[in-house]
């Protein structure tokens, strides 16, 4: 007998931290109203995950939601860098990166840029903007269980206020809920990797003092590699308000308890080099840094998203970034499966695509900590110089069904990044106006797919349009030239960028990443978009 249903939704979130609630926010601009349950009262208090690098900011654009996060942000928008150092007050320092983006390269290859925003003040945006577009977002509500069959996902929520459960029935559920994900353990799902790397107590404190220690140092963080006060320091305000991440090693017998006011006052004090420094403990809690990767990012009609789906060493903020990137990965896929225009096999697509992205950058980010020296990470002899990030950042590829023609001997991140629209690639950023208004081409990359031609590709744009039709499948379609439907700002050769002739063609996924490129015209343009619309969308023939 079937359990009576309180709620029916087209897709179940548990997990509503930054990952949980980008996928409610990526599902309700796609016009789909999900479902989040989150066990905490509301969003995160503690100022952590703060580095939201320029693809995910490419993300927020699109999605809306950027303007509301750069107002978030503007306390720390004057911070870059990382600086290492024996004591804050003492002499023996070095930065090992001053700029983020020095020479503001990035403007050329994208219309963001880097954000810090920490996940106490980022989280409240993302809330707001999922809520306007419609999601049911409940905080002190937790996932108790869950059942699936060939037509859905069947769950038990409990209201941790009111003891009150409820019956949840919805096609898909989403699993954002950490790295010791209750849904992945439920679905017997393992996972690979090096395992634990350090650990760390966060503390959060007050000490207005400590800004005249810092002067005009505006850091992202801050080494200390002294004995006595070794972590790291993070601005929240760059006034009074701090985060220090002190080493813990369990392994040594370390508890928590450990950790008094006391001990944690003179950690500090011994890191900034001032012994009498007035220092008030707000809070503390523990993290660790690990590096794994789930074996299988779904199971049926679960999928697994952000730290539920990989961990990863926190310099560089891979991991949050990740997380969020593998959200809008899947929201596009959910939503054109539920609204019918691609088969369920899309589907099999997300893990294919977003597990060797995890597998690449976490390896990477860890990389990195060696690099860095990360206080609290023993690293393994050996581990050399990182080359630069942007591979990592937004060089990555995909190679998979649902990309036709993606070359499937190069690496998921490359050694060295360049501006492409090969197959499996992010699509490239250029500006355009598309009547009077100017525009990233990237604004363009949203809610369905988007074919651009060439002034020569007039047969591609009315072929694109004949199998849109026929298909039932949404297809924006925009010819790229002087006079044209999107007019390149001068200097700007679109055929160049995108690496085709003026009478060729580019398809681009709804999460901005080419499915398939023609490099000049073809003698059954019509056939061709057939066939590849079929393929990328997993629609059977």
């Amino acid at each position: 007998m079937n359990p009576k249903v309180d709620d029916r939704v087209p897709v179940l979130i548990t997990g509503g931290s930054l990952v949980g609630l980008s996928s409610a926010l990526f599902l309700g601009r796609l016009g789909i109203r999900p479902l989040l349950v989150e066990k905490h009262s509301g969003t995160s208090h503690h100022p952590r995950g703060r580095g939201n690098n320029v693809r995910t900011m490419e993300l927020y654009r699109v999605a809306g939601a950027e303007p509301g996060i750069r107002r978030a942000a503007s306390v720390l928008a004057h911070n870059h860098g990382i600086l290492q150092a024996e004591t804050l007050s003492g002499t023996n320092q070095e930065w090992l990166f001053k700029e983020i983006d020095p020479g503001g390269s990035l403007a050329r290859i994208s219309p963001s840029s880097w954000c810090l925003c920490s996940q106490n003040d980022l989280e409240p945006v993302l809330l707001r903007c999922a809520r306007d577009l419609g999601a049911d977002l409940r905080f002190g509500t937790e996932l108790m269980s869950f059942e699936q069959d060939g037509d859905g996902v069947t769950a038990v929520v409990r209201d941790r206020r009111t003891e009150e459960c409820r019956t949840v029935r919805a096609d898909y559920l989403v699993a954002a809920d950490g790295p010791r994900s209750p849904v992945r353990e439920r679905l017997g799902i393992g996972q690979s990797g090096p395992g634990d790397l350090f650990h760390n107590v966060s503390v959060t404190f007050r000490a207005k003092r400590l800004a005249d220690v810092v002067g005009d140092r505006r850091f992202i963080a801050c080494y200390v590699t002294g004995a006595e006060g070794e972590g790291t320091l993070l601005p929240v305000d760059n006034r009074e308000h701090w985060v220090f991440h002190i080493p813990w090693h369990p392994d040594r017998g370390e508890t928590l308890e450990d950790f008094t006011d006391e001990r944690c006052v003179r950690h500090i004090r011994a890191a900034v080099g001032a012994p009498e420094m007035e220092v008030e403990v707000t809070g503390r809690a523990p993290w660790h840094a690990a590096e794994r990767v789930a074996d299988r990012y779904s199971a049926g009609r679960v999928f697994l998203v952000g730290d539920s789906a990989h961990e990863m060493s926190p310099t560089g903020a891979f991991g949050s970034n990740t997380g969020i990137q593998d959200a809008h990965n899947l929201a596009w896929k959910l939503a054109a499966v539920l609204e019918g225009w691609a088969g369920p096999g899309l589907l099999e697509t997300y893990g294919e695509e977003r597990q060797p992205v995890a597998r690449a950058t976490s390896a990477r980010a860890t990389a990195r900590s060696a690099e860095h020296r990360h206080p609290g990470y023993d690293a393994p002899s050996g581990s050399g110089r990182q080359r630069n990030m942007m591979p990592v950042v937004l060089g990555y590829r995909y190679a998979s069904g649902s990309v036709v023609g993606a070359d499937r001997g190069t690496p998921t991140v490359p050694e060295r990044f360049r501006v492409t629209a090969e197959p499996g690639s992010r699509a490239p950023h250029m500006w355009v106006h598309r009547d009077g208004e100017r525009m990233s081409t990237l604004d363009l990359y949203e809610n369905s797919p988007v074919l651009l031609s060439g002034p020569g590709g007039q047969a591609w744009h009315l072929a694109g349009r004949q199998v849109a039709d026929r298909l039932a499948v949404p297809l924006d379609r925009y010819r790229v030239g002087d006079g044209l439907d999107l007019v390149p700002e001068l200097g700007a050769d679109w055929s160049e960028i995108h690496g085709t002739g003026e009478d060729g063609a580019v398809l681009v996924r709804p999460d901005g990443f080419v499915a398939w490129r023609s490099p000049g015209a073809a003698a059954d343009p019509e056939r061709m978009l057939t066939e590849v619309l079929e393929a990328v969308l997993h629609r059977a023939r």
